[in-house]
């Protein structure tokens, strides 16, 4: 006998049992003893399939009781009866999680301290973005000045996985890097900073290219320092993704990128309006060439932040929470309380 209680809404005894409110009407209209679907024997005939046909998963299972025994239960109850008699397919082809040969290679110099980067030529970042014109399929690596925001270094190639654009962009970072190094170095000797070394931070993702010692054998010899994004998470490049999200936008709509005869020609004429024309947001609206000159001649503050970061894995949204969560024990044992009292008596 099915009883509806008046004491609690249904919506919150759903809530409470973990089913949905419709789920919970539909069992109530059902008539008593109505065995229709064929639940009542539902688990029991799965656990005999398996027993007979153990190669096969929950999808095939459901399948084989359909056409077999005309049980026409959903495919997510089959794979609840699953995890209810805690079986699974038996295979030769299980997925093997194999080891990262790249992980580890180089550290995270940076992890989510973007804010502390306090001057240009400091951290460069770089990631390679695909995209399909509508004749061919392009892959860019651009490398940008996390400071300044400007392209530093670009490598294009219709040639799906080709090693040269990653290899092109990084000869012009360095190229840039030795034309403008001895201005650098007049600034940094004017802020007082001469005895100290420091080396360009050059952050990537851990693409094969750029863990590879081919691409590392190139900056050697220069005062680099390499620093990896982890495996799979984005986040920690969230300069790159940013930029070549808005640029392939720009490229596509306002450069007519899509349609170019010259592909090659619109790259290298948006990258020059990046740089020197285009206002950018990160920079108070200003361009990020502009933005360079600026510093270089003394017009914004160098904070020199960059050395004090504090490098943490965990995101600092987590470490806020974690922080807010500690003090509100703290208030809430009278601990809060006891040392504002001690600040007045004081």
């Amino acid at each position: 006998m099915k009883i509806l209680s008046c004491d609690f809404k249904v919506s919150v005894l759903c809530e409470m049992m973990g089913v949905s409110r419709s789920g919970y009407y539909k069992w109530l209209s059902r008539p008593e003893g109505d065995d229709a679907h064929g639940r009542s024997k539902a688990v029991a005939l799965v656990a005999e399939v398996h027993k007979k046909h153990p190669s096969h998963g929950y999808r095939w299972v459901h399948a084989y009781l359909q056409v077999n025994h005309s049980i026409t239960v959903s495919v997510n109850y089959i794979y609840k009866a699953f995890g209810y008699l805690d079986i699974e397919s038996k295979t030769r082809h299980k997925a093997k999680n194999k080891p990262n040969k790249n992980k580890g290679t180089y550290p995270n110099l940076l992890f989510c301290t973007w804010e502390t980067v306090d001057r240009p030529w400091q951290v460069i970042v770089s990631d390679m973005t695909a995209f399909w014109t509508r004749w061919y399929y392009w892959e860019l690596t651009l490398y940008f000045d996390v400071f300044t925001k400007q392209i530093r270094g670009r490598g294009l190639s219709c040639k799906k996985g080709d090693r040269n654009t990653y290899f092109k962009g990084l000869e012009e970072v360095l190229t840039n890097l030795e034309v403008e190094g001895d201005d650098l170095e007049k600034v940094l000797v004017r802020l007082g900073k001469e005895n100290v070394p420091e080396p360009l931070v050059l952050h990537t993702d851990q693409g094969p290219v750029y863990t590879s010692l081919a691409y590392n054998a190139i900056i050697k010899d220069a005062n680099i320092a390499r620093s990896l994004s982890r495996v799979g998470r984005p986040g920690d490049n969230p300069i790159c993704e940013s930029l070549n999200g808005w640029i392939k936008e720009e490229l596509f709509i306002d450069f007519g990128l899509y349609e170019a005869e010259d592909v090659v020609a619109t790259i290298d004429e948006y990258i020059e309006f990046y740089n020197s024309k285009r206002p950018s947001y990160a920079l108070g609206y200003d361009t990020p060439d502009n933005y360079y000159n600026r510093f270089m001649a003394g017009e914004i503050e160098y904070k020199d932040t960059f050395k004090d970061r504090v490098l943490d894995d965990i995101p600092k949204f987590v470490r806020k929470r974690l922080s807010t969560s500690s003090q509100n024990k703290m208030d809430e044992n009278g601990l809060g309380v006891h040392l504002d009292e001690s600040k007045n008596e004081g």
